[in-house]
This record gives C-alpha cells, structure tokens and sequence, in this order.
C-alpha cells in the first residue's frame, strides 16, 4: 500500500485560535502580565519548573490543585474563575495536567497547571496573583491524501503496515457496509480510496471524507463516488448511480470473524452430530454490540433454549432474520417494537447451546433459510436523473487521479 501526499487535492490548514482567555466571569486576553499573551500556552515556560501527571480515579478539582500547592481558599476562588470556561465536574480520570512552579526549593510557587481536555484542546489555570483560566487549541491541519492497498493478509494488518489510520478502514467498512463482507475478504482483493483527514502534530484525529473509492475483487471493480444532493438522504453511490446504501446490511457486526458457514452437512461441536447449520457463525468477544441488518419489527426477544437469547426482525413480507447465542438485549428491544438499519439490537454472548462467545446469525426468504453471505439486497432510491452528469463528470475525475498516482 502507498500514501501519497503528492495527490493533494487542496490541503488546508485549518487555524483554529491559538488562545483565548478568559478572567473570572469575564472575557478578553488578560493584559495584566505580558507573558500570559505568549504562545502557545499563553505564558513563558523557560523559567519554570514543569511537573508531569494525570488525573488520578476519584480526584476532584479542589483535591488536585490542593494536592500541586494551593491553599484550599484559592482553589475555590480559581474553581469560581472557571465560570463558563471549565465545567470542573468535567475532570476526566486519566487525562493528563502539568504544573509549573517559579522560585526555588526553600519558596516554591504554583503559577499555572495545564489541563489536556483532549487531543487538541487544553484547559490554562493561573494560580497566582489574579486567578485566570483560558482555553488554547493546537493547530489542525487537514489533508488531502490517495491510498492504495492490496490484502495480502488482512485489510486491517495491510494498511497498519504501511501505516495508514485505522480510521480509514472503519470509514470504508461503512461505506461498503452493503456491499462487500469484510469478513470475507480475500488475497489479492483491492482498495484504492481519495480521502481527507484531519491531523494534530502528525496524529490522525479523523477522516472526514472519503471522496472516492474503489474497491476491486478479482476482475470486477466496485467504485464509490461521494455526491452529495442536498437533500439529507444518502451521499454515496456507484458509477451507474445506485445508491450504495442497500436494503439490508451484508454482516451484523463490526470487525469480527467467522468462525462456521453455511451448511447443510455440519458436525455440531458439542453434539458431535452432521446436522445442518442454517446460519453463519461470527466469532467474536462477548458484549460486541450486533445489529438489525435492516429495518423491521421485532417478533421476539427472549430466551429460546438452545439458541440462547435470541432477537428475531421481520423486515417484510419476504425476509426475516434472526440473532442468536446473546448475552443480552439493547434497551428497548422487545416483541412489536420497530427497529432500524444498523440498530444495536443486542450484544454477543454464548448463551444456549454453545462452545464459546459468538453470535449465530440466521436470515429466511418467503420461509426458508438462505445463506446470509449470498444474500442479495435491492438498493434503495437512485441518484435524481439530472445529477447523473455531475456524478459521471466526478468518476472519470477521480479516475484519472488514481492512474496518475
């Protein structure tokens, strides 16, 4: 697999504000100190001493600044100076704070603790002289990249190796969620893809669109264009203009494996029986949430002997499927109730008759069962007929992108 930067169709710097400060119940930069306007915190660190930490379980706000040297009055007055900046119910265990001192061992003083909200944001207290708190953000930049990947063992281990985000895999897996069975992938199958993502000092905080994409299984291409009509509805579609989003999901579940197809002729594992097996088998950690495959009304929820806790949907007049083995029920899943595409409807489990944590996942046409891999599933409305030059125009662009890559 490749990255290529070089593909860059526009990459933008997105500069968020740097600071922004904020006295207690007040706004505006604070100009009693001139180093409080020094980026990127907002003060100079050269001279001070800096001391490392996060936020232990059960700390609260007036115990941690207590415990980096406060005295207990001011940290009321600095909880007071938070105002609107920092909601201090909002301490996050695990999240990590600096502290800075001035002076020596004999008079040491806390003047400032910067506290990470997140990634990108940090939180600023100054602890001496006037109490002030500000919020500051690293810069965001946003780029434009094409990637390449051949399944040689793994979509996931393939685009980890070459070091792209796995974010862009679970992108692609919604994308093509109707499409293509990520459990069945095969060597040499294909996935080339123009996106953006967002990044922070070179982490990948999120990829914010897949533009095109194509997906390639033995000779057969499966192109994706994103075209957007305004209308709120899907902004996906193939090259012909079929909406990539399809009546019913191809798999119940993210990431998992399967560990037993479809058979008519199985040797059951605890009966040691050859019996059928009208289902397909997902191996995968207990409380994995599992989803309805498409919209539907729930026929049962409850416990049915060898098959455990077991959720049934009809979908319509034609399909019904069915989630066995669970170690439980989402909220609200109950017989009559209407549930819908990607719902989370119950979690993995190994209740019933079975070896171990997986989810068997069963669906009928008119009856009888079919296999859930070979399913077919209609799409639902088509691009609108005047948006299909745009949409061809976008096609042959992004072709002509990839081929030069």
């Amino acid at each position: 697999m490749r990255i290529n930067s070089a593909i860059l169709i526009g990459a933008v710097l997105l500069c968020l504000p740097l600071f922004s400060c904020q006295g207690p119940g007040t706004g505006g930069n604070p100009t009693e100190e001139a180093r409080d306007t020094i980026y990127p915190l907002g003060f100079l660190t050269d001279t001070l001493e800096a001391v490392e930490g996060t936020v232990g379980n059960g700390e609260y706000f007036t115990s941690l600044f207590s415990g980096l040297g406060l005295d207990s009055g001011k940290c009321l007055e600095l909880c007071e100076a938070c105002d609107s900046v920092f909601d201090v119910r909002k301490l996050r265990a695990g999240n990590k704070w600096c502290a800075y001192y001035s002076g020596d061992s004999t008079r040491r003083r806390l003047d400032y603790v910067v506290y990470e909200n997140d990634r990108v944001n940090s939180t600023v207290f100054r602890c001496f002289d006037s109490l002030k708190v500000w919020k500051v953000a690293k810069p965001i930049e946003q780029r434009t990249l094409s990637a390449d990947v051949t399944i040689c063992s793994s979509l996931w281990n393939d685009m980890l190796k070459a070091g792209a985000s796995p974010l862009l895999i679970l992108k692609l897996s919604d994308i093509y969620a109707w499409t293509v069975d990520f459990f069945g992938l095969q060597e040499g199958d294909r996935f080339r893809a123009i996106y953006s993502q967002r990044e922070c000092e070179g982490e990948v905080l999120s990829i914010d669109s897949v533009f095109y994409a194509v997906y390639t299984h033995g000779e057969k291409d499966y192109p994706v264009i994103l075209f957007d009509q305004g209308d709120g509805g899907n902004i996906y579609w193939n090259e012909k203009g079929e909406s990539m989003r399809k009546a019913f999901l191809k798999a119940p579940l993210h990431f998992s494996r399967i560990s037993s197809g479809f058979s008519y002729h199985r040797r059951h594992p605890i009966t040691k029986k050859v019996q059928p097996h009208l289902a397909v088998d997902y191996a995968a950690p207990k409380g994995t949430p599992v989803m309805a495959i498409g919209d539907g009304t729930v026929i049962s929820a409850g416990y049915s002997g060898a098959a455990g806790n077991m959720v049934k949907i009809r979908h319509n007049s034609v399909y019904t499927s069915a989630y066995l083995h669970l170690s439980g029920y989402a909220k609200g899943i109950r017989a009559g109730e209407r549930v819908s595409q990607g719902q989370v409807i119950g979690y993995v489990g190994s209740t019933g008759r079975s070896t171990g944590p997986h989810l068997d996942f069963r669906v009928w046409k008119n009856g009888s069962p079919i296999n859930p891999l070979t399913m077919e599933s209609p799409s639902v409305e088509p691009i609108r007929s005047e948006n299909l030059p745009a949409l061809d125009s976008l096609n042959r662009h992004y072709q002509q992108l990839l081929q030069k890559d």
